[in-house]
């Protein structure tokens, strides 16, 4: 079979890639599960949360994406993200001017985090036509202070932060930008582009651990809203029931999204945090987020009902949210207009 642009669907990890994890070694305490963000490894009294995370879908902002998404995976085992390695593939043909502008954005990007950039690698790939990133990220923390996605249990809220679909409105506005402009205007655009400064979820997710009842994090990527919470779900073998008029989204994303004809609940959504948190401590969360500047807002609950994924509209109709076989920028950046 062929497979779908993005993410490779979890029957064929499960069939195939996590069938071949070559050493089994008793310090890894998670390594390549479904549905979580990164892995933890055992390092004496501590441990080390260890990420890795490709930029294919986006061009115009590839270095600084690709600092920040892999720090947000490990800042959703609530662990502060300190050292970042880079694999950036040039295509053929590539001259100074672009290695520089992805070298100054990840400089930009890991200096926003207090990250280092610690080594990586740099090549001219025969075969591609735009550059790619692959970006490796890391943390450590004292062993008993880090949470994954397993951790959600039926009954916990589901807090959401920021809203749907903001990493796929930021690229979508920068690499469709001519396209756009004509339909929307430059002052609409140019909102929507600045999407890629609340790529993080470093601030929220720090605050978040500190408060204390977190369960779990996600950091919704691929997928957008919708993947994360099946992700979620399914590392933890719960199900969820969420309100769509709970789930914030912007003007310029519903404009966006209605041009290209896509869900913005299944739209890549780094810059959103999804956090499962124990009920009596999700107001106080919310709240503390709120103070410093982050919309956020209680989307629903997790359930006991494997089964139970679902969405109640606006109108209340109640409907099933499954997890996309792809993302929506996929589509959207397939489209010929």
């Amino acid at each position: 079979m062929s497979f779908p642009s993005g993410k490779v669907v979890p029957e064929i990890l499960k069939e195939i890639v996590l069938k071949y994890l070559g050493t089994k070694n008793s310090d890894v305490l998670l390594g390549p599960s479904y549905g979580e963000d990164a892995a933890i490894v055992k390092l004496g009294d501590h441990v080390l949360a260890i990420s890795c995370d490709p930029i294919s879908g986006a061009e115009e902002r590839i270095g600084w994406l690709s600092v920040n998404v892999s720090a947000n995976d490990v800042a959703t085992r609530g662990i502060k993200p300190r050292w970042f390695l880079p694999c950036i593939m040039l295509p053929e043909g590539s001259e100074n001017a672009l290695l520089r502008e992805i070298c100054v954005q990840m400089d930009d990007a890991a200096k926003n985090l207090e990250v280092a950039i610690i080594g990586g690698h740099t090549e001219v790939t025969p075969g591609i036509s735009h550059p790619l990133v692959i970006g490796f990220c890391a943390g450590f923390t004292k062993e008993d202070r880090f949470v994954t996605c397993a951790g959600v249990k039926p009954g916990s809220k589901i807090i959401l932060t920021k809203g749907a679909g903001i990493e796929g409105t930021a690229i979508l506005a920068a690499d469709r930008r001519e396209t756009l402009v004509k339909k929307f205007g430059k002052e609409l655009v140019a909102k929507a582009e600045s999407y890629f400064n609340m790529i993080s979820i470093v601030r929220e997710a720090m605050l978040a651990i500190k408060q204390g009842g977190v369960l779990a994090m996600h950091d919704p990527t691929e997928g957008g809203i919708a993947g994360g919470l099946n992700e979620m779900a399914e590392a933890s073998g719960t199900g969820f029931e969420v309100y769509e008029n709970q789930i914030y989204i912007s003007q310029e994303t519903k404009k966006i999204c209605r041009f290209f004809k896509i869900d913005p609940l299944k739209l890549i959504s780094s810059g959103a945090l999804i956090i499962a948190i124990k009920p009596e401590k999700a107001e106080d969360v919310v709240s503390k987020i709120r103070k410093i500047g982050i919309k956020a807002s209680i989307i629903g609950e997790f359930s006991e009902n494997k089964k139970m994924r679902k969405i109640v509209r606006k109108d209340g109709v109640v409907q099933p949210l499954h997890l996309p076989k792809s993302d929506e920028l996929w589509k959207a950046l397939k489209k010929k207009l």
